[in-house]
């Protein structure tokens, strides 16, 4: 198993551990599948160069059962998310897996309950800027960011700083975009003058 790096995913993509892929991954994906990307990313975290992945251990882990079956759920996991394009083989015993997931495409969104495909378009409005109440959306945004620059400076990681402002009640895409943006390079050109 190995890091699949991909440009634009890398910039514009989620963690496979975040609020956006636990809300719209997963009724696309289904949840065998995204437990084990969610599984694969935290072990790449730990071992940068790649690692073994053990196939029963892993199933059993995921609560799926061991089989060395082609059918096997844990295979079918794996199956999945190379078709959605999250993972891909490159040889007989390589799996590439992304870091980061793209937005989900509008072709398996329109496969998800009306509420959820509102819910993604409120979501993908507010992290790019292009929510309706501009002026209301702009400040709270740059409270999010001006909080995240703040955990930022304390060493604090994207990951974490989500959650810090999850739990502070800002709107997940904002919290994302915000965690995302402090670690950034853009950041350092934003940062407010010192009084």
């Amino acid at each position: 198993m190995i890091g699949w790096e991909h440009p634009d995913v890398e910039q514009h993509g989620f963690d496979p551990r975040s609020l956006y892929v636990e809300r719209f991954w997963l009724p696309t994906l289904g949840p065998s599948s995204t437990w084990l990307l969610r599984r694969m990313v935290d072990r790449l975290e730990q071992a940068r160069e790649g690692f073994d992945l053990d196939l029963d251990d892993t199933a059993r882990c995921l609560g799926v059962g061991a089989s060395t079956s082609r059918h096997a759920p844990l295979r079918r996991a794996l199956d999945r998310c190379v078709r959605f394009g999250l993972a891909s083989r490159r040889d007989e015993a390589t799996l590439a897996v992304l870091e980061r997931v793209p937005p989900v495409a509008p072709r398996h969104l329109m496969r998800l309950p009306i509420a959820l495909q509102e819910e993604h378009r409120s979501w993908m409005q507010c992290a790019t800027g292009a929510d309706p109440d501009a002026d209301h959306c702009l400040r709270l945004r740059r409270r999010a960011r001006l909080v995240a620059l703040d955990l930022r400076d304390l060493g604090v990681d994207d990951a974490v700083i989500e959650r810090h402002l999850l739990r502070r009640g800002v709107h997940p895409a904002t919290a994302f975009e915000a965690a995302r943006w402090a670690w950034s390079p853009e950041s350092a050109a934003d940062r407010p003058l010192p009084a």
